[in-house]
């Protein structure tokens, strides 16, 4: 990670100096603006990292889901080999957003594996998600909250909407589990990259709507 920031500010100065050179005081003006609103976004998030750290685990009960086949699988179950676990909260099929979300997870789906077990969580009944899952080539489990409170312990759930989001847990030798952290997924935040190439186009990001893809 230190060899990759050293390269990445050697850049940013082989950049600056560029446009320096081409006499382009305008967009070494708006460079130099640019990188100290970056740097400071970059110190921002790392405080805001700090004080997640910083938050207490919460213990939670051992929630049972539905699997495949109707099976019934429990939250312990889900961590397989690991002591930590990321857990998406969908909102089904119907929810063009969170299936362009989920499609972006199916990349990187080796790489989180690496650090913890990785589960999609949504309200469809398990065959609904089987095939829904085949259907975008998916290659993480799911499960069906449908007879669970899950989703509303955790908040991502109220009287009057579904909210999609992750949570992460840990599981201690004792088998007991902890809510570890949570994010809710909106567009722009760091989840989904689409959105973050939508606004370095002229058009930007505002426009753009998952329904007309999938």
């Amino acid at each position: 990670m230190l060899v990759m920031n050293r390269s990445y500010s050697y850049c940013k100065r082989r950049i600056c100096r560029t446009n320096q050179q081409k006499g382009d005081d305008v967009m070494l003006k708006r460079s130099k603006e640019m990188e100290e609103l970056e740097k400071e976004i970059a110190e921002k998030k790392k405080q805001l990292k700090e004080l997640k750290k910083e938050e207490p685990y919460i213990p939670v009960q051992n929630y049972v889901f539905e699997g495949l086949n109707d099976k019934k699988i429990r939250l312990s179950d889900l961590f397989g080999e690991s002591n930590e676990l990321i857990v998406i909260h969908n909102m089904g099929k119907q929810c063009a957003y969170c299936t362009m979300w989920t499609d972006g997870f199916s990349g990187v789906y080796p790489y989180l594996t690496k650090k913890a077990s990785f589960v999609v969580s949504s309200p469809d009944h398990s065959e609904v998600q089987r095939e829904f899952a085949l259907s975008r080539n998916w290659p993480f489990r799911m499960v069906s909250t449908t007879n669970s409170t899950f989703r509303e312990d955790l908040g991502f759930k109220n009287d009057t909407q579904s909210i999609p989001g992750c949570s992460t847990f840990f599981k201690n030798e004792e088998n007991e589990i902890f809510l570890v952290a949570n994010e809710i997924f909106e567009p722009g935040e760091d989840y989904s990259s689409p959105w973050h190439f939508f606004d370095l186009l002229p058009s930007g990001s505002d426009s753009f709507n998952p329904k007309s893809v999938i």
